[in-house]
């Protein structure tokens, strides 16, 4: 009889995290054949950036239309991840082929290209912080130096005190992180400082299953302002102009 009663209490990991849904508010054309790795409003463009060794590119897309104004392909076979804009340049991460480009945001000019260590999967720039946060697959969020890529530290990302692997695309709003989870319907919102996820958002169902043929998965979160984002995912036919709800 020892033993009864004496069970150890849960770990207290603080409130509970709500869980949010996307309002749609409206639905925009979106190009299917765009393998979408990065997605960014800025000064009104949105930026694209697509994946496949052979077929990545660099973006600006029309809004009203989802069609690329202007495209330009990546060196060689390397396969484009994530992108982020800061200031007059344009950095894009790549998977595993060890670098990240520097592009010029007016011209769409390639830079250089930069070693990269690990995998690169998303990215956002964190203005209110000087600095980039990349994913990488991994349970981690990486910083990085904005002028010269150079990694500064990171932080383990957790829910309710468990690891969230598989990390994707990433925006960067108000201080705040929002990570697509690969393989997943969900977004999560992190607090970079503590890697504390404070929310989840659960987007099943958001394209329906009557479009859902010859797709992949959920991935592209860009910030529009308000409190509204653009939402799309690999090969699919529309993104979404949501809001996210209890």
């Amino acid at each position: 009889m020892a033993g009864c009663g004496a069970a150890t209490p849960p770990a207290d990991h603080g409130p509970a995290v709500p869980v949010l849904r996307p309002q749609v508010i409206a639905e925009q054309p979106h190009d299917r054949t765009a393998f979408t790795q990065g997605l960014e409003l800025a000064g009104g463009v949105l930026y694209e950036g697509t994946g496949l060794e052979g077929r990545s590119q660099l973006r600006e897309l029309d809004p009203a239309t989802g069609q690329p104004a202007r495209a330009v392909p990546l060196p060689g076979e390397l396969f484009g991840e994530g992108i982020t804009v800061v200031g007059d340049r344009i950095w894009q991460l790549t998977w595993r082929d060890g670098v990240a480009l520097e592009w010029d945001r007016p011209t769409l000019r390639l830079l250089r290209q930069v070693p990269l260590e690990g995998e690169g999967w998303g990215l956002c720039h964190d203005a209110a912080a000087g600095r980039l946060v990349r994913s990488d697959g991994t349970d981690r969020l990486r910083f990085h130096d904005p002028s010269t890529f150079a990694e500064a530290g990171s932080v383990r990302v957790t829910l309710d005190g468990r690891s969230v692997p598989e990390l994707n695309e990433l925006e960067c709003v108000d201080g705040q992180v929002w990570a697509n989870v690969w393989r997943t319907e969900r977004i999560v919102r992190i607090d970079p400082g503590s890697g504390r996820v404070t929310a989840v958002v659960d987007a099943t169902g958001l394209l329906d299953a009557g479009r859902r043929a010859g797709t992949d998965v959920l991935n592209g979160i860009a910030a529009v302002g308000d409190g509204e984002f653009l939402l799309t995912g690999k090969l699919w036919p529309a993104m979404f102009r949501v809001r996210f709800v209890p």
